[in-house]
């Protein structure tokens, strides 16, 4: 079996929109890398960045189970002796709306330079207003 390769300008890209008001942080996220990988495409080719366009709204009301507003911890460093830094999910929530999201995402995308260029697919916004009406983005249910 042969391996299909299709130009990145000659594959057509839609554009799809999610609210994520009240649905599960990890389902929005999996649909969403999902999709700006190219998985529901037949040409899909894991080494090429052949997804569609994800706009994901209302990330501020994403939903998480079992406590995790407050046992969620998200960890960075500083790159100083001692700079561990920690904010829990609601800290977060709450000073970066779409931050949690976007991590989540990011999460699911490969690590290396396609994962960096599959996140310029996915664009994702605390409230309900966007900036992308004029690409008519269709719904999608998650």
């Amino acid at each position: 079996m042969n391996t299909i390769f299709v130009k990145e300008h000659e594959q057509p890209r839609k554009w799809y929109i999610i609210d994520a008001a009240g649905k599960p942080m990890g389902r929005v996220a999996a649909k969403a890398a999902a999709i700006a990988r190219g998985k529901n495409k037949p040409t899909f080719t894991k080494n090429q960045n052949m997804g569609d366009y994800v706009v994901i709204i209302n990330a501020e009301k994403v939903l998480v189970t079992g406590g995790k507003e407050s046992k969620k911890i998200y960890y960075h460093h500083t790159g100083f002796v001692g700079g561990l830094k920690a904010q829990t999910f609601a800290k977060k929530l709450e000073k970066h709306p779409d931050e949690p999201l976007k991590l989540a995402v990011k999460g699911m995308l490969p690590h290396g330079r396609l994962g960096r260029a599959l996140m310029d697919n996915v664009k994702i916004y605390a409230g309900s207003e966007n900036p992308h009406a004029a690409q008519n983005p269709q719904p999608l249910e998650v």
